[in-house]
């Protein structure tokens, strides 16, 4: 076997562990039991998770239910118990001081007010484990060509750094709340008007879109009415970490499109979220890319 060959078997064993970890957050994830899935002897498996990933494996499983607890601390009603027994602790006092020590923040302060930067760099070594190994291939079979009815939204804008999305995120929600528009009743879009990383961070993008037929109007949630056209659209389904859609998308303009002979219709490319992250382990999240075509 090539040297190549073998980095990628590898690589293929230390996935598994990845995703087993994905699949089963609320059940034992030893390293024992780790490694099994990833057929390494313990001794190794550590050493072959920490070489490749740059953190271990108890601290990236340890992340992991972070994430899950922040997510549900910023952007869901669960109480501080229920959200520490999930992630593992015996009880809030305990995960108030793991949670402070992460995001330098108490879970309670969180809720009010995330501080998101800490929040970002705390979560920097997950994302570049996931997006070492994980990263999903796509082919010209995952892509379908449907013709979409328009769509009545309202829209929350995000104008500015990427960085201060999940402030934007968090104002959406708690505004369609409170309009009684609930994802399982009303669909959730995004509508991109930027690259996702533009070269200038204050020239990011966004529109967060809940569709309804209700009427808009002008408040102080910034919230506006608006349309999604209905036409042609290529359209390619996600299932996974949707947090990022950008290789999904740019397999869409970069491979897909030049090769299927179509031209795209003048329209931003756009995803609704059919499941989310935490309401569903984030191995299960569903989004559909929409491309709009002529």
């Amino acid at each position: 076997m090539s040297k190549s060959a073998n980095i990628r078997a590898y690589d293929a064993r230390l996935q598994r562990a990845l995703a087993y970890i994905d699949a089963h957050l609320d059940d034992e994830l030893s390293v024992v039991v780790l490694s099994a899935v990833a057929a390494f002897s313990p001794f190794h498996f550590q050493r072959q998770f920490t070489a490749r990933f740059g953190l271990s494996a108890h601290t990236y499983v340890h992340l992991a239910r972070m994430k899950r607890a922040s997510y549900k601390l910023a952007f869901r009603d669960d109480t501080v118990l229920d959200v520490a027994l999930e992630a593992g602790y015996e009880g809030p006092e305990a995960f108030a001081r793991a949670f402070r020590q992460r995001f330098e923040q108490s879970p309670s302060s969180f809720r009010k007010s995330p501080d998101w930067e800490p929040w970002l760099t705390a979560f920097g070594p997950l994302d570049h484990a996931r997006s070492t190994l994980m990263q999903k291939t796509f082919t010209a079979d995952d892509v379908t060509i449907r013709d979409v009815l328009p769509t009545r939204v309202a829209i929350m804008e995000h104008r500015g750094d990427p960085a201060a999305l999940a402030a934007t995120i968090q104002r959406f929600i708690a505004w369609r709340k409170a309009a009684g528009l609930h994802p399982k009743t009303s669909p959730t879009f995004n509508i991109w008007r930027s690259e996702r990383r533009p070269a200038l961070p204050g020239e990011y993008s966004v529109d967060l879109c809940v569709g309804t037929d209700q009427p808009i109007e002008p408040n102080g949630a910034q919230i506006k009415a608006g349309e999604i056209p209905g036409g042609r659209c290529a359209v390619l389904r996600v299932v996974g970490n949707t947090d990022n859609m950008e290789p999904a998308a740019l397999y869409l303009y970069r491979e897909w499109l030049p090769a299927s002979g179509e031209e795209a219709r003048d329209f931003p490319i756009y995803c609704q979220r059919l499941s989310f992250f935490p309401e569903v382990p984030e191995y299960e999240a569903v989004a559909e890319l929409f491309l709009p075509l002529k």
